[in-house]
């Protein structure tokens, strides 16, 4: 491709330089902050020679163009607008500051309880299978074993605020022990359980303040908001406590103090307060919920997909997690669900519709992702793109969530929704079955009915985009087409060594464990939307060479690379999830970019324990980038897996 036309195209409607505040680029997207959305012309840049895929984020305008093209594009990107390079932390600040307060303090809440969601999963399926088991086998009930897995199934919610705190305290940047600490204190033994108080004939209660007032002195079981708030207080006031007091007794007087001040604070104020303030919200959502005839669960539905483009669908999580805690039951997710299998089906009826085969390309992995319960490919790639289908999907995820909220349903986890979310309603599988088929039908139909490939006007307005292009390249350079002509016909002479029908094997750069690229938490990897793939979860710090080629790019973080078999086939390995915000912290390249690998090659080091330690997922998937060009790509195994294994299979 043609990447200064590209990234002139990219330049001329996002509203040009004066409406670019910084730039920078990962391993796979164009990352923009840019100072009007208004002026971007979203459309136009989606069809850009190249582009997989845009959508805002996080304050950014983000543009998939793909590994070893996003780098090229980039470059002439910089040199068009005539800015410095900036880095990817640079640029998320700058996304930050341009950010409303709102939607920064509902990024956080999602900051916070998204890492605990798998805590949440392992002991809402506990819980789940549990009862599933004793319906089926009702004297399981009365056996030593129910009572010890009942007990890990409760787990969890039992030490909810302890979760919270810790991981509160990491997003706030404060000591995570500490945080915990404050965590144990809201649900001190000495205090009454919070779901013993409405049986109890008294509440113990005592004086604070110098006997201005009294407080209950009851724990905060169930409880979530006033964790995040008093661990806030607790990581402002330890930061604070770090910069003034000397540093000879920095290490006792420090957690002296903020211990003690957020403690007493927190059982006086914060909590008090807060949990008043969150049982409000939380009661008004259930009766939200509750209206009659399922209306109010049908308005939630109808907005759950809206809150996703805006991005503030991470306050939900704090929803979940307070239901969950205060009655046992989580009955957002059912109506999450309705609106995430819509818009999955809403794209479906797209990808059958379409003869648009780049379109059909990329809506159908999307909307299957959504079924799973990652609806960002659907909405951002496909639906919003269109619109039309983006609104069946509204409607149908309305009409699912109805059912849910007549039929009163709930799940005893959250986290997840879609097909997995079965698993965590066990008691009401039927129910469920309703929301979903419900969801999918309406939102298939109406999809079907609305949308239509581009109209007799667009597709003279697409030819002319094309007659412009062929224009533009027969008055090129004549060396320049000579070039390209060698390239193209090198390139067909390393396709065509793979021949038609035949079975190509890209083999594991990793040892660990090999899953589908769907359970990756990464809406680009497991929508396939940079390719089909696998991923492993590493064992050991070493990436080897995948097949026998040459390094295209290894980025200067060394945290993904980008190869070319003889054959043709091009594969991404990127190392962690987010992992280029380290920077290169824990990676170490062996291979520079056009070297010339063998298969079991070393190309990176990295060290497991500590990414880890810094709060990173290290699944690393592998990408075909250029799946398009073969007949069919598939993962070969699941499970244990050593370097130098066949992991993918592609057909020509």
């Amino acid at each position: 491709m043609d990447y200064r036309k590209a990234a002139q195209e990219v330049y001329d409607n996002i509203g040009g330089g004066s409406n670019i505040v910084s730039a920078a680029h990962c391993a796979t997207r164009l990352r923009l902050v840019i100072a009007d959305n208004e002026k971007c012309d979203k459309e136009a840049v989606e069809n850009i020679d190249g582009v997989k895929g845009v959508f805002f984020a996080s304050g950014q305008l983000q543009i998939i163009f793909g590994t070893g093209t996003v780098n090229k594009v980039y470059e002439e990107f910089v040199r068009i607008a005539g800015i410095q390079s900036a880095s990817k932390e640079e640029v998320k600040q700058a996304a930050s500051a341009k950010t409303s307060f709102w939607k920064r303090a509902i990024k956080t809440l999602g900051d916070v309880f998204v890492p605990i969601i798998p805590a949440i999963v392992a002991s809402g399926l506990l819980m789940g299978l549990l009862e599933g088991l004793c319906n089926v086998w009702p004297q399981m009930a009365e056996s030593g074993t129910y009572t010890i897995i009942h007990l890990f199934s409760n787990a969890a919610f039992t030490f909810l605020p302890i979760l919270v705190a810790v991981s509160a305290a990491k997003v706030f940047g404060g000591n995570q022990f500490l945080g915990a600490v404050i965590g144990m204190i809201m649900i001190h033994p000495d205090l009454m359980n919070a779901w013993s108080v409405a049986s109890a004939d008294s509440i113990p209660t005592a004086e604070v303040w110098f006997g201005l007032y009294e407080i209950n002195l009851t724990g905060y079981q169930g409880h979530v908001i006033p964790v995040v708030i008093a661990v806030w207080f607790m990581s402002m006031l330890e930061k604070r406590l770090h910069k003034i007091v000397p540093e000879i007794i920095d290490l006792f007087v420090t957690p002296l103090v903020t211990v003690l001040v957020t403690g007493y604070l927190t059982l006086t104020i914060f909590g008090p307060i807060f949990s008043w303030i969150e049982n409000g919200v939380l009661s008004g959502m259930q009766w939200l919920i509750t209206l009659p005839f399922g209306i109010g669960a049908a308005l939630c539905g109808a907005a759950y997909a809206p809150t996703v483009v805006a991005g503030v669908h991470h306050m939900y999580n704090a929803l979940e997690a307070g239901l969950l805690s205060s009655t046992g039951l989580n009955t957002w997710m059912p109506i999450a669900t309705a609106a995430n299998v819509a818009q999955g089906a809403a794209a479906l009826a797209l990808a059958v519709k379409t003869r648009n085969k780049k379109t059909k390309a990329l809506a159908l992995p999307a909307s299957l992702s959504a079924f799973l319960g990652i609806t960002e490919p659907a909405i951002f790639g496909v639906n919003i793109r269109y619109m039309k289908p983006f609104i069946a999907g509204i409607i149908g995820g309305a009409c699912g969530a109805l059912i849910a909220g007549w039929t009163g349903i709930g799940a005893t986890a959250y986290g997840v929704t879609g097909l997995f979310g079965y698993l965590i309603t066990t008691d009401y599988t039927l129910q469920y079955t309703l929301v979903i088929v419900t969801a999918v039908a309406v939102a298939f139909v109406l999809s079907w009915i609305l949308y239509s490939d581009e109209t007799a006007e667009g597709k003279k307005t697409a030819e002319g985009k094309e007659a412009a292009g062929l224009a533009d390249a027969v008055d090129g350079n004549e060396t320049q087409k000579q070039v390209s002509e060698a390239a193209e016909t090198q390139q067909e002479a390393a396709a065509d060594s793979m021949q038609e029908g035949a079975a190509y094997q890209v083999f594991s750069p990793l040892n660990g464990d090999a899953i589908p690229l769907s359970e990756v938490k990464d809406e680009t990897f497991a929508g396939e939307i940079l390719g089909k793939g696998m991923a492993v979860i590493p064992s050991e710090g070493k990436v080897y060479a995948p097949f026998d080629g040459t390094v295209e790019t290894i980025f200067l973080t060394g945290h993904a690379v980008a190869l070319k078999s003889a054959q043709g086939v091009e594969a991404l390995i990127h190392v962690g999830m987010d992992t280029v915000k380290l920077n290169g912290k824990y990676y170490t390249a062996k291979v520079q970019d056009g070297a010339s690998v063998k298969k079991g090659d070393l190309l990176v080091e990295f060290d497991l324990d500590g990414i880890r330690s810094e709060g990173y997922d290290v699944t690393t998937p592998v990408v075909i980038t250029n799946t398009d060009e073969y007949a069919q790509v598939k993962a070969a195994k699941t499970g244990k897996t050593m370097a130098g294994e066949p992991v993918i299979e592609i057909v020509r």
